[in-house]
């Protein structure tokens, strides 16, 4: 088997890991490969030898598994080199929060052995595509988001007005300081921060959630996961924000943009006893309050 092998930070309890895969390499004969930028990282700290890749070209169907070493951020980063290739992503838990890097130090080995005896699930995710009638370099290469793709004012305090369509037919027109469209991966990111629901990992479904509306009427509303959703953006300045994930850049007024979901899923590694209604109340401390 050959996993990839990937991390954005040189977290505290690095070592550990790294520490913890290298013995299950070595034990279960598996190859790892590490991400260029990542493994010089490590390197710059203790010396490493490994075999390693620069981009989403150099992987292929011969990697089993590609591991993520770090927080939820760091797998939305590390599906921007799996893209298409529907190589499964396993989180191991470096960070904080963490709905999707899942996988505590502690048990790394216990889980990683579960991989490599097949014991896993694969979790299918939406990814939605990003397209705009004006050209923008940042997004010729990585158009795609597996959490959201959000609109935010940039350069005012000013609300921006973001004209909304569906399928061609209008919706409504947004006063607000952005407007956050969200998978159902990401309806627990910034979408449920700014009232909107929780959707499972497998829901058919996309949300649209404004973020901080001038009308308090305007709500949160789920749509259907096929759904082409058309924006115009103006506003008091002539530019403002488009966020894919955690990657951000400049869009102009004069952009018309559309959204739909892509025809490829991202794969993440899924448990048994990792399940999305254990993950919920493990992280949001449902059932903490004595009195429920």
């Amino acid at each position: 088997m050959k996993f990839a092998v990937y991390g954005q930070y040189y977290h505290e309890n690095l070592e550990a890991i790294l520490s913890e895969l290298f013995l299950f390499s070595k034990e279960r004969g598996v190859s790892l490969v590490f991400e260029k930028g990542f493994a010089d990282m490590i390197a710059a700290r203790n010396p490493l030898e490994v075999d390693t890749f620069a981009s989403h070209k150099d992987l292929d169907a011969s990697f089993d598994v590609f591991i993520s070493i770090g927080g939820d951020g760091t797998i939305l980063r590390a599906a921007t080199f799996v893209r298409d290739l529907e190589i499964p992503i396993l989180g191991i838990n470096a960070g904080r929060l963490g709905f999707l890097a899942s996988i505590p130090q502690e048990r790394i080995a216990h889980y990683l052995n579960l991989v490599y005896d097949k014991q896993y699930t694969l979790s299918a995710r939406t990814v939605l595509g990003l397209h705009s009638s004006v050209k923008n370099q940042q997004l010729e290469d990585i158009n795609f988001a597996l959490n959201e793709v959000s609109i935010n004012r940039k350069d005012t305090t000013s609300m921006i007005v973001i004209e909304t369509y569906l399928n061609g037919e209008y919706l409504n027109s947004y006063w607000a300081d952005g407007l956050v469209i969200s998978t159902p991966t990401g309806s627990t990111g910034y979408s449920l921060s700014c009232g909107g629901a929780v959707l499972f990992p497998d829901s058919k479904s996309l949300i649209i959630t404004p973020i901080a509306p001038h009308n308090l009427n305007t709500r949160p509303i789920v749509i259907p996961e096929d759904t082409e959703i058309t924006l115009k953006v103006s506003g008091r300045e002539e530019h403002y924000l488009i966020s894919l994930d955690s990657r951000i850049t400049t869009m102009t007024n004069e952009a018309v943009l559309r959204i739909k979901k892509e025809p490829f899923k991202i794969n993440m590694v899924a448990f048994a006893d990792k399940t999305f209604l254990n993950t919920l109340r493990n992280k949001l401390l449902w059932g903490e309050d004595k009195r429920n």
